[in-house]
């Protein structure tokens, strides 16, 4: 990855996350331990121009732990409602 593409990608290593808003309810997940999971980005892997997967260590067991960036967001962000 450039540069460029670190500074500007909202998900980065490091960042505390959870399922977004919109993957949740795309998927009918309204309940059970998804929609409250944290975790915590551990890596990057790009799989090409449109897919980043982040690495994840989540506080629940059972999720996985390779998610594509765009079915998450911050933990900032989800407390704001996104």
């Amino acid at each position: 990855m450039t540069d460029w593409v670190k500074r500007t990608q909202p998900i980065q290593i490091g960042d505390m996350v959870g399922y977004s808003k919109r993957f949740l309810q795309s998927t009918g997940q309204y309940t059970g331990d998804a929609p409250f999971a944290r975790g915590k980005v551990i890596d990057l892997q790009s799989l090409g121009t449109d897919t980043i997967l982040a690495y994840i260590e989540w506080d629940k067991p059972d999720l996985p732990a390779r998610v594509n960036v765009k079915n998450l967001s911050t933990v900032k962000q989800i407390q704001l409602g996104e």
